[in-house]
């Protein structure tokens, strides 16, 4: 199993997909699950959803959501003399950008991928300019001359990329990589969608890869509404920062411990009934788990609790560390554990309904 996952991460989280461009990822997902599912849709707002339809006739309905989206940049600008300058899409630190190579994706898809790189002044004549300079002073490289080359390359506003990012596998069974916000989450979909479509759960099962949860969760909220669910549960990449200078307190998760439970985040506090259902089975079915301590960040199920008349909603992570950065961490039993726990839910939800 862990290497069927490192082979589904590895190709997904290498796919480019920022938000509300995710169909690269989407085709590649779309692929994997279509002979395990029932129903098959791209809805307009862009999400992948896929029903696994449960043994108990008119059952209730679990949403489980894993965005495909990740953060990135979108072309804003070209100059006359071919450089790139671009906007933010989703969370990225400043300070990440200058020196960093770029991979462009260009929507006409005849068109192969554009590197470059976001050119820094180097020492010999910056005259002792430290300071990080802001993103939309910034410009792309790709080695055009002209505007009239990077537009021949398929490169126009609103073309989208991110910051390269290769993925290795290191040691102690962990692996380096971009995008593992949330291509994690799609993984443990699909090895969830492998395991109830050998033996199907009780309820019926919907499985959202959604788009565009990296600029509001905009994806999601639209699955949810079409969906009407019982019930449901993001799946998600979340902050590992057991790592030199974070104290005890400010560690949302940490690698090795397992799945991390949410209880609440800025944008959440977690159902209590699914809350002490995930402990419950963890403890049954002896998997590690950790709660994600600081109420931090927001994930899809934020925005899934508020639609139509409210959704009893919960939150599942596996930890990271560096996420938002061009190379993330993770441990690949974490993903395992995550399955597990995120498996025992779907076939015991209808139980506290």
């Amino acid at each position: 199993m862990t290497e069927q996952i490192k082979k589904d991460l590895e190709e997904l989280s290498q796919a480019i997909g920022v938000s509300s461009r995710e169909r690269r990822v989407v085709r590649i997902i779309k692929e994997k699950i279509e002979p395990l599912v029932d129903e098959l849709k791209i809805d307009l707002s862009g999400n992948l959803i896929a029903t696994l339809k449960g043994t108990e006739k008119n059952g209730p309905v679990l949403l489980l959501d894993a965005h495909t989206d990740e953060i990135g940049v979108m072309i804003r600008h070209i100059s006359p003399d071919g450089f790139l300058y671009f906007a933010k899409i989703g969370g990225f630190v400043d300070l990440l950008f200058p020196g960093q190579t770029v991979i462009l994706a260009p929507d006409d898809e005849t068109k192969k991928t554009v590197i470059g790189v976001i050119g820094l002044k180097p020492p010999h004549i910056t005259k002792g300019e430290t300071k990080v300079p802001n993103p939309e002073d910034l410009a792309i490289d790709i080695g055009a001359k002209s505007a009239e080359e990077a537009e021949s390359w398929g490169i126009t506003i609103g073309t989208t990329g991110t910051l390269l990012g290769k993925f290795f596998e290191i040691s102690n069974g962990r692996v380096i990589g971009k995008a593992f916000d949330d291509r994690t989450g799609c993984v443990v979909l699909i090895e969830l969608l492998r395991r109830l479509s050998k033996e199907r759960p009780k309820g019926t099962i919907v499985f959202n890869f959604a788009s565009a949860e990296e600029v509001g969760g905009r994806g999601a909220t639209t699955a949810a509404y079409q969906v009407r669910p019982a019930m449901a549960l993001a799946i998600e990449n979340t902050t590992a920062a057991d790592t030199p200078g974070v104290a005890p307190q400010d560690c949302p998760t940490m690698l090795g411990k397992g799945p991390a439970i949410t209880v609440a985040d800025r944008s959440l506090i977690v159902n209590q009934k699914i809350l002490e259902h995930l402990q419950h089975l963890a403890k049954k079915k002896n998997i590690p788990y950790q709660f994600k301590k600081p109420l931090s960040g927001g994930t899809d199920a934020g925005r899934i609790a508020l639609v139509r008349e409210g959704i009893p909603s919960g939150v599942v992570s596996v930890p990271c560390r560096y996420i938002h950065s061009p190379i993330s961490l993770l441990e690949l039993k974490d993903i395992e554990r995550t399955c597990d726990l995120v498996e025992a839910f779907a076939r015991t939800f209808h139980e506290i309904l």
